[in-house]
């Protein structure tokens, strides 16, 4: 059978969360919804065993009571976390907005689905019945935008267990997974939401482990690889930005780099520093780099050595978020001749041998300055 590739691809990737634009006027059928259902319950299932049940809740005052609960357990912090945020650009400014709009309304949909699974998670964190419902669950959610209904996943509103059991009378062995809001949406005309491509988010063989092209089987020069380090910070992206644009300070946590000078007044895209470093198989060595990305306080990146054929390319990335900082360590190798390079002439048939034990002393060392600028920034933070 040929699938249409593109419509299919569309249907996954415009497949958003939807609360202000449930229509609450227009009335969804119910075998709509155990269409939608029997398509979900083609998921894949542990050991085969059909034990997903599912709950479909029309009775207003079954609704209402639900949408109580929600309000009593979630709209306070939701509400109060919009307000916080509304006109700072963070981005759960409009997604708490919106939940705590559909906190206020949820009575008001057509239809309330819950999809349950038989059995309780045994809280050991290995994997358990929620992987035998999630997939399931998530196919409901793409029947629905198919038909051009829309949902969105609720989880606050499950949180009083017991008080949830009593309203809809789920027996104590039965593990309810999500609460989902259907109704038709107004327009159908959702768009991809901004995501990392999946090569800045998607490590090779080890965590870590990027690649800008390939990758080959093995670690490959030609293949661009290099390391990412994250951590989240509680602190602001100026505190944050403030410490990674300080160049001395990763001399205090790295073995590798002893520290680094300004060779140009200016501060930005173009500006110069000259690097120190240390290493026991080279000795020590003065680079100049050439700054390549400065937008404050998102992002600061440099060039080694040539900026048209650097030896290595550094950056770090900062993105807000939930009152805080997460910080992003980047660093490829190549394409321009480095200490790296000449490791790898001296040693043919090890490259990948090389490139490995490269990395991650990189690494290691990029994880120890993210560290310590966490300690810093959240200390005087």
């Amino acid at each position: 059978m040929d699938f249409d590739i593109a419509q299919i691809d569309e249907l996954l990737a415009t497949t958003r969360a939807v609360r202000r634009r449930l229509d609450f006027s227009r009335p969804v059928d119910n075998q709509l919804l155990l269409d939608c259902i029997d398509l979900a319950e083609q998921a894949p299932t542990g050991g085969n065993l059909g034990s997903r049940r599912w709950i479909i809740i029309r009775d207003r005052r079954v609704k209402q009571q639900l949408g109580d609960l929600y309000r009593e357990t979630a709209l306070s912090f939701m509400a109060t976390t919009a307000e916080r945020r509304r006109g700072t650009g963070d981005p759960n400014e409009r997604v708490m907005a919106s939940a705590a709009y559909l906190a206020e309304h949820l009575a008001e949909v057509p239809a309330i689905v819950i999809p349950t699974i038989i059995g309780r998670h045994d809280g050991s964190g290995r994997p358990g019945l929620f992987d035998s419902v999630i997939q399931a669950a998530w196919s409901f959610c793409l029947a629905l935008r198919a038909r051009g209904l829309g949902t969105t996943w609720v989880t606050a509103a499950l949180q009083n267990r017991a008080r949830v059991k009593e309203i809809l009378g789920i027996p104590e062995h039965i593990t309810e997974i999500a609460l989902f809001p259907v109704a038709y949406t107004r327009g159908t005309d959702f768009r991809r939401a901004p995501r990392d491509p999946a090569r800045s988010i998607t490590y090779f063989d080890r965590f870590g482990t990027t690649a800008e092209r390939g990758p080959s089987a093995e670690l490959s020069f030609d293949d661009g690889p290099g390391a990412i380090v994250e951590i989240d910070i509680g602190a602001r992206p100026a505190r944050v930005w403030s410490l990674v644009t300080d160049l001395n300070l990763p001399a205090r946590f790295s073995t590798e780099f002893v520290g680094a000078e300004w060779a140009s007044d200016a501060r930005g895209v173009g500006a110069t520093f000259h690097g120190r470093n240390q290493h026991p198989a080279i000795g020590q060595w003065t680079v100049t780099c050439f700054v390549d990305a400065w937008e404050e306080p998102r992002a600061f990146g440099w060039r080694t050595s040539d900026p048209n054929n650097p030896g290595a390319r550094w950056r770090f990335d900062l993105e807000a978020g939930g009152g805080g900082t997460r910080l992003r360590f980047s660093y490829i190798i190549g394409p321009g001749p480095s200490g790296t390079t000449r490791a790898l002439s001296n040693n043919p048939g090890r490259e990948s041998r090389v490139l490995r034990r490269r990395i991650d002393e990189v690494h290691a060392n990029m994880q120890r300055t993210v560290e310590g600028i966490k300690q810093l920034a959240e200390l005087s933070g």
